[in-house]
Formats: C-alpha cells, sequence, structure tokens
C-alpha cells in the first residue's frame, strides 16, 4: 500500500513542480484578478495555493491511472472481512 501511494504521490508532486514553474514563468502573480478585481494575495500565498491546486490534479490523474492499471486478480481479490467471516461470493471464502 505504501508502494502505491508512492506510485501516486511522487509522479503528482513532480508534474506540479513543473506547472508550477511553466505557468509562472508567465503570469505574473501580482496581475491576476478574480471576477473583475484584483486578487489582493501575497506572491507567496498565490505560488503555494496554486502548488496545491497544481498537485491536487495531478494526484487525481495520477490515482486515476493505479486505479485502471489493476488487474481484474487484483481488484478482485480484495475483501474487506476476515477469512473466516466472509460472505457468500466474497474471494477467498
Amino acid at each position: 500500500m505504501a508502494a502505491r501511494l508512492m506510485w501516486i504521490t511522487w509522479p503528482a508532486f513532480l508534474a506540479a513542480c513543473v506547472l508550477e514553474m511553466l505557468v509562472f514563468a508567465l503570469v505574473d502573480p501580482s496581475d491576476l484578478a478574480w471576477s473583475g478585481q484584483a486578487l489582493n494575495w501575497s506572491r507567496q500565498a498565490v505560488y503555494t495555493s496554486a502548488f496545491f491546486a497544481f498537485w491536487a490534479v495531478s494526484l487525481g490523474a495520477c490515482w486515476l491511472t493505479t486505479v485502471l492499471r489493476m488487474t481484474p486478480q487484483e481488484v478482485n481479490d480484495a475483501c474487506p472481512y476476515a477469512p473466516d467471516q466472509r460472505p457468500e461470493g466474497c474471494p477467498g471464502r
């Protein structure tokens, strides 16, 4: 489970870093506006919130890739019950 979590978080972190560099190489945080009004955040607040937004989107994409990569055997072997308490039809009964 820890390895799978790293499969998701590490590539998402790297993707968020690259997106942060690309976006803010072209966009000045002090020029940003929301609903026609200037966004009165510090540069650091904009960089931080944008990084976490990029990371969240990248986490979603990496999670979806990991889920879609699972084999039918991996999906069907998952049963949350102890072996002696598994209901009929639960794998490993």
